[in-house]
């Protein structure tokens, strides 16, 4: 491989180092790749805006993306306050005249552009849901399973009336299962209990089951007899009942759902579905119960695609939006630039002053050397959440503060790496060399001993900028991280905790961390490799 940069001078075994790493695809494609997102990221602005690249108006020539022009200056009459690009393009002036027009980036929106739900493109589509339903009763019975109290219609399930259950016996009407006694009794003595279902048959001598007698869970600290217990009595349903939902779009054809079955409904309850789903366009319709073909009442409930955040992938957003109506994909792009950044600069600054200071500590030993250890066990002690969150409190959370917080800390296992490496190398005959010549020793470290030390903080590069970024976003999962308004991956995530149903928002924040996390950890492992001077020994 050539060195592309020849003012640049390096070492014969630098060179064949970085053979070495380009000989490993993985890590070498990785590693471009990484290159090739960061440097996406940072022209963030001409991908992902939702202020126009470029703007002609009455023979004139604006650039919104990369200067600030007020309402005034394409409205007269208008206040000096940032115009809504996308309500000026469909005025009369932009949308009529050819003369005046925008060009926009490919994604037309900003990381913190709060879209109206009525811009969002949504196809009109009609949801049927029709549940059946149930008939449900409640008994409370004695020990000899004689009905004391009865609620809510339970004379349909002994064929009398609600007045006369009272006095009536569960196990005269019904063939109630062994387990079932089992359970019933387990309560009257006191004991836990878990819930249970049982499907029963009449005494009469039917077959099929006709009612399902359920008991509640019972948990008790101490056991003590209980006088009463609580039967609930569900109409057995059919086999093969089950809900039906059916999808139609703005002309009220189907779109989704058992055709079949939908056709077999009968004729003038369909008519009276569609004339609801009509009537419900406008606005919301209450449930209400209809009969179908098999003899069972349903329940309907009509709804029509509305737009509440967040709201899923639709065209013109393709990753959907956040809970403010905020495009996700302008935010994860946003996102990445804001998580790169802040891993490079926290891990440049981070390895400058941990070698800097480990290296000190190493080179002279001694005073220098037990001083500097007690002071990084004292400062490695501190509480760096709390000091974190106080900081933030006190002054607001922001970029800068985050990185100085971090950085404060971050240098102290680099540290530890420099002054082992320095302890090794100054006692070998070239630095004994430097010395015996007269050199000074910031050149004996910075010149001689330095770049020999520089592989374990080399190959430990890319995992600590991997170690950022997932930090970074762990804090902005928790909150303490940037500021509410910022973009970052972390936050998103942090909201899919509160809308669990909104796959997108936890599918590619996830996706874009682990993608750039797995970058990084191939490149970690192709610069081991290529430092590494046993390049063929391996463990057995």
């Amino acid at each position: 491989m050539r060195w592309p940069f020849r003012f640049i001078r390096l070492s014969p075994i630098t060179r064949k180092r970085l053979r070495r790493f380009r000989e490993m695809k993985r890590a070498y494609w990785s590693f471009w790749i990484l290159v090739l997102l960061y440097g996406v990221s940072l022209c963030s602005e001409l991908i992902c805006n939702d202020r126009p690249l470029f703007l002609r108006y009455e023979g004139k020539s604006f650039f919104p993306a990369f200067r600030y022009y007020p309402e005034s200056a394409f409205v007269p009459g208008a206040p000096d306050t940032r115009p809504d690009y996308h309500a000026l393009a469909q005025r009369p002036e932009f949308r009529d005249r050819e003369q005046n027009y925008m060009i926009w980036a490919p994604v037309p929106h900003g990381p913190n552009e709060v879209i109206p739900a009525d811009r969002v493109p949504v196809p009109s589509r009609a949801t049927l849901r029709l549940l059946p339903r149930v008939p449900m009763a409640e008994v409370r019975v004695d020990s000899a399973f004689r009905v004391v109290l009865a609620e809510y219609g339970a004379g349909a399930f002994f064929g009398v009336a609600d007045e006369a259950v009272p006095g009536l016996r569960l196990d005269e009407a019904f063939r109630l299962p062994p387990a079932f006694r089992a359970a019933a009794e387990a309560r009257f003595a006191g004991e836990s209990a878990a819930s249970a279902n049982w499907e029963c048959q009449r005494q009469d001598g039917t077959e099929e089951a006709v009612a399902s007698l359920h008991l509640s869970t019972f948990r008790t600290a101490s056991p003590q007899p209980r006088s009463l217990v609580k039967v609930t009595l569900r109409e057995a349903v059919p086999t093969g009942t089950r809900d039906l939902r059916f999808r139609f779009d703005g002309q009220l054809d189907l779109v989704a759902g058992d055709s079949a079955r939908w056709a077999a409904i009968p004729g003038e309850t369909r008519e009276l579905l569609l004339a609801r789903l009509q009537a419900a366009r406008e606005g919301t319709a209450d449930p209400f119960a209809v009969r179908l073909d098999d003899g069972l009442d349903y329940e309907a409930r009509l709804a029509w695609d509305t737009v509440s955040f967040p709201f899923r992938p639709v065209p013109g957003h393709w990753l959907g939006l956040d809970d403010s109506g905020r495009d996700v994909s302008a935010r994860l792009l946003y996102g990445l630039r804001t998580s790169l950044t802040f891993g490079l600069i926290l891990v440049v600054s981070s390895v400058v002053f941990g070698t800097i200071f480990g290296a000190l500590q190493g080179y002279f030993g001694g005073l220098a050397d037990l001083g500097g250890q007690r002071f990084t066990e004292v400062w490695g002690a501190l509480p760096f959440f709390y000091i974190m969150i106080l900081l933030g409190n006190v002054y607001g959370r922001s970029f800068g503060l985050l990185l100085v917080c971090y950085a404060l800390f971050n240098w102290i296992g680099i540290s530890y790496y420099m002054r082992a490496e320095m302890l090794r190398l100054r006692k070998l005959p070239f630095v004994e060399a430097a010395r015996c010549l007269g050199l000074p020793s910031r050149l004996v470290i910075f010149r001689h001993i330095l770049p020999n030390a520089l592989i374990p903080i080399i190959t430990f590069f890319p995992f600590l900028l991997v170690g950022a970024i997932s930090s970074l976003a762990a804090l902005d999962f928790l909150g303490f991280g940037l500021p509410p308004h910022a973009a970052s991956w972390g936050e998103l995530l942090s909201q899919a905790q509160s809308y669990r149903w909104a796959w997108w928002l936890i599918l590619y924040p996830a996706l874009a961390l682990f993608v750039v996390i797995l970058l990084g950890v191939f490149i970690g492992e192709g610069l081991r490799s290529a430092f590494d001077p046993r390049r063929y020994s391996r463990m057995e």
